[in-house]
């Protein structure tokens, strides 16, 4: 029996891509994974992470999407974030057939979320749609080290091409992070615009331009 694991890693930043990765093993070669210690990718630091995706990607086969920014914002003008992963996580389950594909949940409705991918993915299987699954399945861990890998390479790349201009740190990319919050604004200070790479669909994005313009009103 063949079972898939997908996950995703970049659903909630403000700059760079989202990347979402399945991967694909005999049920019966399962064991090999829980012998190499595949757990969910946050529980492993950054090497660990690389030397695991490594291990996975030459012994089992996988596939990777990502998506850019733009096309995030492109997507979302006529769905959810929650119908956009189910649209990919279908995509990544469409390019081979498994028996069984473990998800990890987006939705706070797990059933809604499984219904989305059913009525997506063309070919008669299982769905098992869980919270946590990264932490529960290893295949969903193998699928959410390679995601987390494949983002990680991403940010660095665009980390190297705008702290240069800016001279200063891009940090995580994510809203909560306070360097990535200023980085942005002094950009957008310095340029008059934001920098490439923006999720400008995004709420915070939305917040930043406002109190600029406020700012400059006093």
């Amino acid at each position: 029996m063949i079972i898939c694991g997908i996950d995703e890693a970049g659903r909630g930043p403000v700059i760079g891509p989202m990347v979402v990765a399945g991967v694909w093993i005999d049920e019966k070669d399962e064991w090999k994974l829980k012998e190499a210690r595949i757990k969910d990718s946050k529980k492993l630091i950054k090497r660990r992470r690389e030397i695991l995706a490594e291990y996975i990607k030459k012994n089992f086969y996988y596939e990777i999407i990502v998506v850019e920014a733009c096309h995030i914002d492109d997507l979302r003008k006529t769905m959810t974030m929650n119908q956009l992963e189910a649209y990919i996580f279908a995509n990544i389950a469409n390019k081979r057939k498994a028996d069984i594909y473990y998800i990890d949940a987006v939705s706070n409705d797990e059933d809604e979320f499984e219904k989305m991918l059913s009525n997506l993915i063309k070919h008669d299987c299982k769905i098992i749609c869980e919270h946590g699954a990264d932490a529960k399945y290893a295949v969903v861990s193998a699928a959410s080290i390679i995601a987390k890998v494949e983002r990680d390479k991403e940010i660095e790349k665009i980390s190297k091409e705008l702290e240069s201009q800016l001279n200063m740190p891009l940090g995580s990319g994510y809203p909560s992070d306070n360097k990535t919050i200023n980085f942005i604004r002094e950009w957008l200070k310095k340029f008059g615009e934001f920098p490439p790479y923006i999720r400008r669909s995004w709420k915070t994005i939305k917040n930043i331009q406002n109190d600029l313009k406020q700012k400059k009103l006093f």
